[in-house]
């Protein structure tokens, strides 16, 4: 029963991607969704792009170790949505570019473009592969056995309906999808307080937002790297793009962080149900929540929790290969082709199942993924946009906060052994990198003497 009603929700997607094919045929409707999607539109799809797997099953596993602080994950979400907001949102949305490296094109030059090109198509096959962990967990719980054919093939139907429509059909499937996530999590989060509510007292003394397990310094790290993603991330960035005015992207952009606050809350109150009731040891290899749905909900409310999780992966997944395959046909190849980026899905989504079929953790795949984009991006595009038609920039330094600062991110996520020994933890290591990002950013702004500088226009 559970697996005709996942074959027809997947069917349902492929059936809105062929429509949307048809529509999807110039590069504009294709790659940005036509840049006419309203307030509700962008507010859905965002929604459902930052809901994915880290938000959800990755959230509750984390609730095992560190207890409630691991709501911090989702609100440092809602805290970096509210800066871009405020901020960068109308900036963004008024240079009128199709993606982050093409804003960086525009404020700081081909280098610049193509910098941040390789290094977010790079990472994002990382965020694309921790995605599909997740939903081969799903997969294998559900159907009882950990089939790599099977993952494989609903990876390529998620490819499939993504490539066919591009942002058209990811727009319209990210809203059915964020209905789905919200909803089953609402429901269980209700039915596990209510009606198995059985040691709701002491979940509810153990809410605290710091711990020996959760730090000032942990708090500190996640911080710059969670909120800078969500600040200024490829596929946060690409709902503002698709947006129909600037005023749009700013006002979408703030509903957004307020409902991830309200998200954050109920994630990690099943989290908190889940470790103090559900015997670690009973999970084994299982993630907590594909657990909880499986196994520990009642037949209807379970199936409107897996399609819930399965809606949470595929929502992200399809955003992030996208994006991934427009930036690498649009700022690498300098092309505007719908073909070109359709070839470029297949070839991220094959490297993506490769990377996912050999590691099954989640949080540390997108957490080093993460470490290394802040460092490296996160502040140098903040001030290029800051500075637009403004202040002037030396790209030589601008270029080297990039560099180093990434540098700096990947020795902290990826080479532990080298950490280890200049006698300090990864989140100070990621500390420091993202510390000499930021003085370097600061130091390429020119000052004549006055806040008013002249600005070297670069050519779109």
């Amino acid at each position: 029963m559970l697996l005709v009603i996942i074959l027809l929700y997947m069917a349902a997607l492929i059936g809105l991607g062929i429509y949307d094919s048809k529509k999807a045929a110039s590069f504009k409707e294709y790659a940005v969704a036509g840049k006419n999607q309203n307030t509700f539109k962008v507010f859905m799809t965002t929604m459902a792009t930052i809901v994915g797997a880290s938000a959800t099953i990755a959230v509750v596993d984390n609730c095992y170790k560190i207890g409630f602080p691991s709501v911090w994950w989702l609100l440092f979400g809602s805290v970096g949505l509210f800066f871009q907001a405020f901020l960068v949102s109308k900036k963004i949305r008024e240079i009128d570019a199709d993606t982050l490296p093409h804003v960086a094109r525009v404020t700081m030059g081909r280098p610049a473009e193509l910098l941040l090109s390789f290094i977010i198509v790079i990472a994002w096959i990382g965020v694309v592969a921790g995605q599909l962990v997740a939903m081969n967990g799903i997969i294998s719980l559900v159907l009882n056995n950990n089939s790599k054919i099977i993952f494989i093939i609903v990876s390529i139907v998620v490819f499939i309906y993504t490539l066919l429509g591009g942002q058209l059909s990811v727009v319209k499937t990210d809203a059915l999808q964020y209905i789905v996530i919200l909803l089953g999590m609402i429901v269980t989060c209700i039915y596990l307080y209510t009606t198995k509510g059985q040691n709701n007292t002491e979940i509810f003394n153990n809410i605290e937002l710091l711990n020996s397990s959760y730090e000032p310094e942990n708090l500190l790290t996640q911080f710059f790297v969670i909120g800078g993603v969500y600040f200024l991330g490829p596929d946060i960035v690409s709902r503002n793009l698709i947006s129909k005015d600037a005023k749009t992207a700013k006002k979408a952009a703030l509903i957004t962080a307020i409902a991830l606050f309200f998200f954050a809350l109920i994630v990690v109150f099943i989290g908190m149900w889940v470790k103090y009731n559900i015997p670690e040891e009973t999970l084994g290899e299982s993630k907590a929540l594909i657990y909880l749905a499986v196994k520990g909900l009642p037949k209807g409310i379970g199936i409107i929790m897996i399609l819930a999780l399965l809606s949470a992966v595929l929502s992200s997944t399809d955003t992030c290969v996208i994006n991934a395959s427009t930036i690498f046909v649009k700022d690498i190849l300098r092309k505007d082709s719908v073909e070109l980026i359709r070839i470029t899905v297949c070839v991220i989504g094959a490297l993506a199942m490769l990377m996912a079929l050999k590691t099954q953790d989640i949080i540390a795949i997108l957490s080093g993924v993460y470490s290394v984009y802040t460092a490296g991006v996160i502040f140098p595009i903040s001030v290029a946009i800051l500075c637009y038609k403004k202040k002037e920039i030396r790209k030589p330094v601008w270029i080297l906060a990039v560099i180093l600062g990434g540098g700096l991110g990947i020795v902290a996520s990826y080479m532990t052994t080298l950490v280890e020994k200049t006698a300090l933890t990864k989140d100070q290591f990621t500390l420091i990198a993202m510390a000499v990002s930021l003085i370097l950013s600061l130091l390429s702004i020119k000052f004549n003497g006055s806040w008013r500088c002249k600005f070297k226009k670069t050519a779109k």
